[in-house]
């Protein structure tokens, strides 16, 4: 595929990372030269300096014989400009990032509008990611959501975990319940595991399971979730809204919000009249301690600042808070927090590289007459999981998994089948059906894009 990527903050950084062992042919476009430069420099891809709103700029980056464009820059008019003017030159596919509520809400009339493809909405996103993690344990997350079928739980083996000198099979067996684990992360090498193997300390470990079947999972896995019913929220920002959207929803939570701009304070006074609005100008450790936060059950930092929800977090990880959720972009303090077991770190920057992705994955997959549905990265970016269409033309249809013939490459794992909207976990006497959804597990390097490309 041919991409343009227009913005080389975060995002773009991230998204072109994810790229470094495809075959894209990517260009860059951004205002700021030393980014250009330095992507150029760590990058197989074309750059270009200007403004990707541009027609002019555009064309440079060969805008009329693209398969598809993502818009990444922080002004949402002129992602969306640059995706109408690219596809008015030819490019086929056009997806942005829309960061402002306005937008969010119009994103339907915006595809329409200006012929986009396809939104990446962190926000929204991340306050999601947030309420679906309220309660967990540091060194666990609830990673991809696959609608109300399928779950996939990342979770760190500590010392004293209870999976620790386990295996695979006897861990299933002992649950009790339909769950596989899917990748292993073990000294920055990764495993696609089976049955025999046996998980250690420091193990980092993907499983997926029914949504149904969560909560009672958790409790066999010896994961406790707290009930968080007494909430801090650093920073009043979007995200906040969407979450405090959700939270009222749900009900029963004593929530207080810390907001350092006066201006910003009233506003959410006299929007949610029925919680706890404090002025947070100041020494940060102060305000916590005058807060009381070493008695709540959870904390979310989600201010703009890496370094402020760093101290946040590891504040209200010395107080003993039961569940903490950090907002963090740069990767480097991602594994900062990780090394102290706060694992539960949320990124608008990696959600839309990630939604990206999955958006040009599915556009490459339809190219060959394929269809990926959901998609995510696992184990560090090392590991992807991504649902694929059942087919005539798929070699192994009907045929058992124990069958000898039904063989799939190394690290190659299918992880659940979806049919008639139920979820199946596989075992030795399972078969793959024509109009079955199968939620295949890979490394990266095996490219796999079909069903077909798993076997042997």
């Amino acid at each position: 595929m041919k991409i343009i990527i227009v913005g080389l903050g975060q995002t773009g950084s991230l998204l072109l990372g994810a790229f470094d062992n495809e075959s894209y042919e990517v260009s860059v476009i951004d205002q700021d030269r030393r980014l250009v430069d330095a992507a150029t420099d760590k990058y197989n891809v074309n750059g270009i300096v200007g403004s990707g709103a541009s027609r002019e700029v555009l064309l440079a980056a060969g805008a009329d014989t693209a398969d598809a464009i993502v818009a990444l820059t922080h002004i949402d008019e002129i992602n969306l400009l640059s995706c109408m003017q690219a596809k008015a030159l030819g490019t086929r596919f056009a997806a942005a990032r829309i960061l402002s509520p306005e937008f969010v809400r119009e994103a339907e009339e915006l595809k329409k509008e200006y012929h986009i493809d396809f939104f990446m909405k962190p926000r929204p996103d991340v306050a999601e990611e947030i309420f679906h993690n309220m309660g967990m344990p540091g060194f666990t997350k609830l990673e991809g959501f696959w609608g109300d079928k399928l779950q996939i739980l990342n979770v760190s083996i500590l010392d004293d975990s209870v999976l620790k000198g386990r295996s695979l099979l006897d861990i299933k067996q002992s649950v009790g319940m339909d769950i596989l684990v899917v990748s292993v992360l073990r000294g920055g090498k990764l495993y696609i595991p089976r049955g025999d193997f046996i998980l250690d300390t420091g193990d980092n470990v993907n499983i997926v399971m029914a949504r149904r079947d969560l909560d009672e999972s958790l409790v066999k896995l010896g994961i406790l979730r707290s009930k968080a019913k007494k909430i801090v929220i650093v920073g009043g920002s979007t995200t906040c809204d969407y979450l405090m959207g959700m939270l009222k929803k749900k009900g029963h939570c004593d929530i207080t919000i810390l907001e350092h701009d006066p201006v910003r304070c009233r506003q959410l006074m006299e929007q949610y009249p029925e919680i706890n609005v404090a002025y947070a100008d100041g020494d940060t450790l102060e305000i916590l301690e005058e807060e009381k936060v070493s008695g709540s059950d959870m904390i979310v930092s989600l201010t703009n600042h890496d370094e402020t929800n760093l101290v946040i977090s590891m504040y209200a990880w010395s107080c003993n808070v039961p569940s903490i959720i950090t907002r963090v972009d740069r990767p480097e303090h991602v594994k900062l927090l990780h090394k102290v077991n706060i694992d539960i770190t949320v990124s608008p920057a990696e959600s839309s590289a990630l939604k990206a992705m999955r958006f040009l994955r599915s556009h490459e997959a339809a190219d060959s007459g394929k269809d990926i549905g959901k998609f995510y990265l696992l184990a560090d970016g090392m590991a992807e999981i991504m649902e694929l269409p059942a087919d005539e033309d798929f070699k192994c249809l009907g045929k058992l998994f124990r069958d000898k013939s039904f063989r799939l490459k190394k690290d190659v794992l299918v992880a659940g089948i979806l049919r008639g909207g139920e979820l199946i976990i596989p075992s030795g006497n399972t078969d793959i059906r024509k109009g079955d959804r199968v939620i295949v597990t890979s490394t990266r390097k095996n490219h796999i894009r079909s069903l077909n490309e798993m076997l042997l």
